[in-house]
């Protein structure tokens, strides 16, 4: 069976699923050229909790988590199957530690908003894995290093978020960008090259750059569970790289050489 890929795709705006531009269309070709995944596992910005929890619903409902967007966003379905068999192996592979299944929980934005545009169909079972925020930043790179084996079992691993992520920190109508989010953008690219991750994981080293790019980490943390999925043989690259104010949308990719 062909490995696959593992992905952490810069979500930004809910907005981006149903609009046309070049990051939908970027998520778009990824769909169409990549090897088909038999399942997918997703860590969202936009599911954080106490204590680690997986999807485990056969049919998850679309999540609606914010609000003052136009009723178009509102109505976007995207019913995409469970897949509890794979919620049961997540928690197999992240064992001694305790894995919640959850038959109820939906998918977030941080999920619908990507896969719409990469998977129109819905038609690839999907499972979402939580963020414990009660898990040092450590823990979460390691899990990542624990799942990656799903790749090799036909899961591709995605995780979604921003690098850079502050909406408190700049104003968005005058459309300035400040200089440390294109900086810090470059230096997290710069280490996921050099497969340099120590740094990534423990980011607050990385100084006052990093602390305002990366701010409350809900979104940041997703690329933690890529960066230890990943294999140290195999091709990384980006693509929808792009910074605008405090946002990254750039997303990286693992055995995706065509990307």
């Amino acid at each position: 069976m062909t490995r696959m890929p593992a992905l952490f795709l810069g979500h930004g705006s809910p907005m981006n699923a149903i609009e046309n531009n070049a990051w939908t269309q970027g998520w778009a070709k990824a769909g169409q050229v990549l090897p088909r995944p038999r399942a997918i596992l997703i860590i969202s910005a936009h599911w954080e909790t106490h204590g680690i929890a997986v999807t485990a619903g056969a049919a998850p409902e679309t999540i609606h988590d914010f609000f003052g967007f136009p009723q178009a966003l509102f109505d976007v379905r995207y019913n995409a199957p469970g897949d509890i068999a794979l919620a049961r192996r997540v928690v197999e592979l992240l064992g001694p530690d305790p894995v919640a299944l959850d038959p109820e929980r939906g998918f977030d934005h941080g999920v619908w908003s990507v896969l719409a545009p990469m998977y129109p169909g819905a038609d690839i079972p999907i499972v979402q894995l939580s963020i414990d925020r009660s898990r040092p930043d450590r823990w979460h790179y390691e899990a990542g290093q624990r799942l990656a084996v799903l790749r090799d079992e036909g899961v591709m691993i995605v995780g979604s978020g921003d690098i850079v992520h502050n909406l408190r920190a700049v104003n968005f109508r005058s459309g300035v960008t400040p200089d440390w989010s294109p900086r810090f953008n470059d230096t997290a690219k710069r280490l996921i090259l050099a497969r340099d991750h120590d740094p990534l994981i423990d980011w607050s080293s990385l100084g006052e750059d990093a602390s305002l790019a990366i701010n409350s980490a809900e979104h940041y943390l997703p690329l933690l569970y890529v960066l230890g999925a990943s294999h140290a043989d195999e091709p990384v690259g980006f693509f929808n790289d792009e910074v605008f104010a405090a946002i990254s949308m750039t997303s990286v990719a693992y055995g995706a050489p065509q990307l």
